[in-house]
């Protein structure tokens, strides 16, 4: 006997859906998503065009027609693999865009089987304003101790060492899969949309205490494409910073050490380094060029933190952010030294200190 379809609205309580389904097609799930999310699409991407373009120049009535039955056919596909195996009891979510037709069509075929199914009122157009509305209320509401420190001077794996000792860390260079310069996009894997990025973040702040600080890196308004949400950037240009000191040789051994990707594609660096022309002159360009096809990738990072990222971002964020109100020295990058200062930054956490 059928089970009647529910209606739900956010937030989700956490367990009260053993899965979350979003049934839009593959390209709108990759640029964003309610996290947890699992894709069982009711359209693929080329369908969803053609269903589109008949809406368009043929009739609503002409694309109905045709989508109900790649829409069928797509469901049929589901229950015979990802929902075979799936109990009486079985609880699922389903969202679309706007929990419309796709999502009730699925629905009505899962709650006719039996299943409890429920949909997202809005869907993932009610989560993304969901998101935005929360962001304005979460970001501001956390005290945040900022990282700042030239270029290659450890940041990043401090955080990652008071992450450790459980302090709450807000990795945004993670989070946007991008080091924060010319040189720090993935090869591989590109950054996540804008939507995506702020979905994450938003992730990230809704599980924090907002009685503990959280620690990030100092950043400019935009890391790689992507912009940092405005709720979260004024107050991070506006809170404490500690600034982390090390020698160019520590940053220059520890950028070589991380930068392997890049390395190993000489190609990209020339023609990193030529989209710096209008910050040097022709005979800086052509040396660092002419030190890149030589491999001498010590002297050439060397140069670049001396003569380009040390000139330009300094402790103060380029002024984004106030002067450091702490200072932390690295005599290198190894392991226990990047432990050492997390242990002498935990204090500033208030709520932590070191064992």
């Amino acid at each position: 006997m059928a089970v009647p379809i529910q209606s739900t609205t956010l937030p989700i309580a956490d367990g009260a859906f053993d899965e979350v389904i979003d049934v839009r097609a593959p390209e709108e799930f990759a640029e964003d998503h309610i996290s947890g999310a699992i894709n069982l699409p009711v359209l693929n991407d080329a369908q969803r065009t053609l269903v589109g373009i008949m809406h368009k120049e043929q009739s609503p009535f002409a694309a109905r027609r045709i989508g109900a039955g790649l829409v069928s056919a797509a469901i049929a596909k589901h229950l015979a693999t990802h929902l075979a195996d799936k109990p009486r009891g079985y609880r699922p979510l389903i969202y679309c865009w706007r929990g419309g037709q796709r999502s009730h069509s699925m629905a009505t075929i899962m709650s006719a089987i039996g299943w409890p199914v429920s949909v997202l009122q809005g869907g993932y157009k009610a989560y993304r304003t969901h998101v935005r509305e929360m962001l304005e209320i979460l970001a501001p509401a956390f005290t945040y101790q900022v990282l700042n420190g030239l270029t290659g001077s450890g940041k990043t794996r401090i955080l990652h060492a008071l992450q450790s000792l459980d302090a709450q860390v807000l990795d945004l260079e993670g989070i946007a899969n991008h080091k924060g310069s010319l040189f720090g996009g993935h090869l591989v894997s590109p950054q996540p949309s804008q939507k995506r990025f702020e979905s994450l973040v938003f992730d990230q702040l809704r599980g924090f205490d907002a009685t503990r600080p959280v620690w990030v890196e100092a950043e400019s308004p935009k890391i790689g494409f992507l912009n940092i949400p405005r709720s979260l950037w004024k107050p991070l240009k506006e809170s404490k910073v500690t600034e982390v000191i090390t020698s160019t040789a520590a940053r220059a051994d520890h950028l070589f050490t991380d930068y392997q990707d890049w390395i190993a594609e000489p190609n990209r660096i020339l023609a990193t380094i030529d989209r710096l022309r209008s910050y040097h002159s022709k005979n800086t360009i052509e040396s660092w060029k002419a030190l890149c096809r030589q491999m001498a990738w010590k002297p050439l990072i060397t140069e670049l933190l001396e003569q380009h990222y040390d000139t330009r971002y300094g402790a103060n964020g380029s002024g984004h952010y106030p002067i450091p109100t702490h200072r932390v020295e690295l005599a290198d990058q190894s392991a226990h030294c990047i432990m050492a200062c997390a242990r002498v930054l935990l204090p500033f956490d208030h709520t932590k200190r070191p064992e």
